[in-house]
């Protein structure tokens, strides 16, 4: 597949790079993870029950760490499509090869795949193959058993955890 991809890809590109790509939903609800207590002793965690949410979009490369990270409010084709354009203009002389999972909307008929852009799509039902599902699991732990008051105070956190993330090597 992935020669396919690389033959109809017009070759005036000064560079090739991999990305691994996948959103995640993050919000208010809170959630739950283990607490250390006595033996015994059951643990008491503090709860919210509220649904509003935000979803982040990322695309990660395992060869030489780039990234781009989107926080967007919606998990559809229009922010998708936006996301595309904002990892296209990154490094606009690299050729991307994103691999990704095979969600709806990645395959919309109205999507525009930027010139610079080449979808490599997984197995179906196979999330476990996407790298990027880790990045997730990373950042969801250091988000569990927090309580949120407003969706800016989420984002914000979000903003420090990826920060973190980008300005260090990823620990697949």
């Amino acid at each position: 597949m992935l020669e396919t991809v690389l033959k109809n890809a017009s070759f005036n590109f000064s560079s090739f790079n991999l990305y691994v790509q996948d959103e995640s939903r993050f919000g208010l609800f809170t959630r739950n993870g283990k607490s250390l207590t006595a033996k015994g002793v059951k643990p008491i965690c503090t709860y919210q029950n509220v649904f509003k949410s935000t979803y982040i979009f990322g695309a990660f490369s395992p060869y030489n760490g780039d990234s781009l990270v989107m926080e967007l409010p919606y998990c559809n084709g229009d922010n998708f499509q936006i996301f595309l354009n904002e990892l296209s203009k990154k490094n606009p002389q690299e050729f991307k090869v994103v691999v990704l999972d095979n969600g709806a909307f990645h395959k919309g008929k109205s999507l525009a795949i930027p010139d610079n852009i080449a979808l490599l799509f997984l197995p179906p039902y196979s999330p476990e193959l996407n790298p990027a599902e880790l990045v997730w699991l990373n950042m969801k732990r250091k988000t569990t058993n927090l309580i949120f008051k407003t969706i800016e105070e989420l984002k914000i956190e979000i903003d420090k955890i990826v920060e973190t993330l980008i300005t260090r090597d990823f620990n697949y």
